[in-house]
């Protein structure tokens, strides 16, 4: 499985850590980590349940693809993730050495990856380049998104 078919695939692993993450009231991001053609990591928000600002989805799914493969360094590795990162999941992806970060929905408040601002981008002159693909899904992706804080609203 390559290109556009395998992003949608391995997007769609993420959009179901998204709707785990949304039916345990969590902000329904997901991430997975991939190296060659299997999955090394899993994660979705969990800000709530473990009461850590940290939780993102990224940085989950970056910490158990660690831990898999015994280094921090996940060269060779794609990360998938229904939302554009933020400036600490994007520095994470960086500083895990990922090769390539593939996103869902932009995010026009925190997105760190091209909307609000852009780490990854190479004129930074850091040491690692990450490959970016955006809107992978991004509608699916958006739509969630969407309900959830419809319903948080709706709520209130």
């Amino acid at each position: 499985m390559s290109g556009a078919a395998a992003a949608d695939a391995w997007m769609r692993l993420a959009l179901d850590e998204a709707r785990r993450a949304a039916v345990e009231d969590e902000v329904p991001v997901g991430a997975v980590v991939v190296a060659g053609e299997e999955v090394v990591g899993r994660g979705r928000d969990r800000r709530m349940a473990l009461r850590d600002p940290a939780a993102h989805a990224e940085i989950l799914a970056l910490r158990e693809a660690a831990g898999r493969l015994g280094d921090w360094r996940l060269e060779g590795c794609a990360v998938y993730v229904t939302l554009e990162p933020c400036a600490m999941c994007a520095g994470a992806v960086l500083l895990s050495r990922i090769d390539a970060l593939y996103f869902g929905a932009p995010n026009p408040k925190f997105g760190a990856v091209g909307s609000r601002l852009n780490l990854l981008d190479e004129a930074w002159g850091w040491n690692h380049r990450v490959r970016v693909v955006g809107g992978v899904l991004a509608a699916e992706c958006g739509a969630l998104l969407s309900a959830y804080f419809r319903g948080k609203r709706t709520a209130l």
